[in-house]
């Protein structure tokens, strides 16, 4: 039997939490006339933690019509400019990877160029050129302007606790007309084709659909246990696979408007800070140290009284052979998980949200689109590995065995052409799905101080005094806007009213 051309009118999602509210607000929004059921049981915990977003966030919440303001209250949230990264070329040392602009990356005024020939006269790194990398360290935050200014060149994201944000959608979603299905799943009734027919509940009942959409966690009930998709590890290159996570009192002090990432011996830690208290966690990897010595380590990071007992959280790195398989799509942990980094669990969910809508606009086969869709999600997920790895490979540390095995090991392919791109040429090479533009790349070589062995000569032709006075004139202008805005807690208090 071919699959149907026509959409699906009734999905059914399994498991809430971020995810699962976060398909179901989007498909009751964005797809006319489709009927959303979304099974989950209160005896099935979900993973929450103080969340760190990208800012593609804001296109997700704005695309639901979502006030900012209001979104902020019902989350505890607060703004992200980027993560700042401590320890993580030698112990001491910090960076940042910011939300904003570097000025042109290419031809013969590209600012990282000019920057490294007149470095013996500027003050500080090329985060000193870079808007929100001193707003930041200012502890400061106000909008982008929307004209064309060097005040419009940046963009933001949020940190808040994903509980409340998957509560926060839950009623958005069921007052646009998703259903909430109380319930624990004893077995899944299957098609001759070898999908989904029903979800059959421990108390008998059956939930029966067009679609179904894996949200499950990491049990990958639909995907990984019923339909048998294998698993694509990473491991090799990503070997982190436990990760304690604990919320703390809010430390006295402003509300810092980044996330911070502090690398340790066998791993590194998260600082996520929300208004009333601070997300705190450490991921490690379990061959390179003990689960006691690490959760030693995360509580001797805690700025703040603990308000719970560490939580252990394990996992493996990697995603499912395919994303969509038959009438089931795979989305968050049952799809995939990358060590949270650079905060993209989030993007993850509402990226495949987002293309799963546009596929079901299309009067394509299913088998069709499940196949673009699977080969979509999985260049995803390899772009953002190589990210990943990169803050890794160019580590100057070699204190520890893990650190000794990240920085040794083989890279993929696919990163070890960026990587020589941009040492022999100074070219930021991008492929396509990627997550993460040519200024986060540069941001993460600049930050570990590499920098490529050549450079374009047309930088050369440019006069030093010029040169001179551009770098100098950016520089003066990005210290006027920060020393104006408001502290990042009071421009907040002002949105939401706290």
């Amino acid at each position: 039997m071919s699959p149907p051309r026509t959409p699906p009118r009734h999905i059914v999602i399994l498991g809430g939490g971020a995810a699962g509210w976060m398909s179901a607000a989007a498909l009751v929004t964005a797809v006319p006339g489709v009927t959303v059921e979304l099974v989950e049981s209160e005896e099935i915990g979900i993973i929450g933690v103080g969340e760190a977003t990208f800012p593609s966030i804001r296109n997700f919440n704005q695309g639901l019509g979502i006030d900012e303001a209001e979104f902020l209250a019902a989350t505890r949230g607060s703004y992200k400019l980027g993560i700042q990264f401590c320890d993580w070329q030698r112990p001491g040392e910090h960076y940042f990877h910011t939300f904003g602009d570097f000025g042109a990356l290419s031809g013969p005024m590209a600012l990282w160029g000019q920057y490294l020939r007149l470095q013996a006269h500027c003050e500080g790194g090329l985060g000193e050129f870079c808007l929100p990398t001193v707003m930041a360290r200012q502890g400061r935050f106000r909008l982008p302007d929307t004209d064309d200014s060097i005040g419009s060149r940046f963009t933001y994201a949020y940190h808040f606790d994903a509980t409340l944000y998957a509560r926060y959608l839950r009623q958005l979603a069921e007052a646009r007309g998703a259903r909430r299905i109380e319930g624990r799943v004893a077995e899944v009734a299957r098609l001759p084709d070898g999908g989904v027919r029903a979800l059959r509940l421990a108390d008998g009942r059956e939930v029966a659909g067009d679609l179904f959409i894996d949200c499950s966690g990491f049990a990958s009930v639909l995907m990984g246990q019923a339909l048998g998709q294998g698993f694509v590890d990473y491991s090799h290159w990503l070997p982190v696979d436990r990760a304690w996570a604990v919320p703390a009192r809010r430390a006295p002090g402003p509300l810092l408007p980044y996330t911070r990432s502090t690398a340790m011996e066998a791993g590194w830690c998260w600082r996520i800070p929300l208004q009333d208290r601070t997300g705190h966690g450490h991921v490690f990897s379990s061959r390179h140290t003990s689960e006691e010595r690490a959760r030693e380590q995360l509580l001797a990071q805690l700025d703040g009284a603990p308000l719970a007992e560490p939580r252990l959280l394990r996992f493996q790195t990697g995603h499912r052979e395919r994303f969509w398989q038959h009438n089931v799509v795979a989305v968050g942990l049952a799809a995939g998980f990358l060590e949270p980094l650079e905060s993209t669990a989030i993007f993850l969910v509402h990226n495949a949200i987002g293309r799963l809508i546009q596929l079901l606009h299309q009067p394509a086969e299913w088998a069709e689109a499940a196949d673009a869709f699977s080969a979509q999600q999985t260049r995803q997920y390899q772009r953002i590995r190589d990210f990943i790895i990169l803050h890794y490979c160019l580590s100057g540390r070699r204190d520890s065995p893990f650190w000794q095995h990240m920085t040794g090991m083989p890279l993929p392919p696919t990163l070890a052409f960026k990587l020589h791109a941009w040492r022999e040429t100074g070219m930021l090479h991008n492929y396509d799905d990627e997550a993460f533009d040519e200024t986060s790349w540069l941001a993460i070589h600049a930050g570990m101080g590499h920098w490529p062995l050549n450079r374009s000569p047309w930088m050369d032709d440019v006069p030093p005094a010029m040169a001179a006075h551009y770098l100098t004139q950016r520089h003066g202008a990005i210290a006027q806007l920060a020393a104006g805005m408001p502290l990042h807690d009071a421009f907040l208090r002002s949105r939401t009213g706290g």
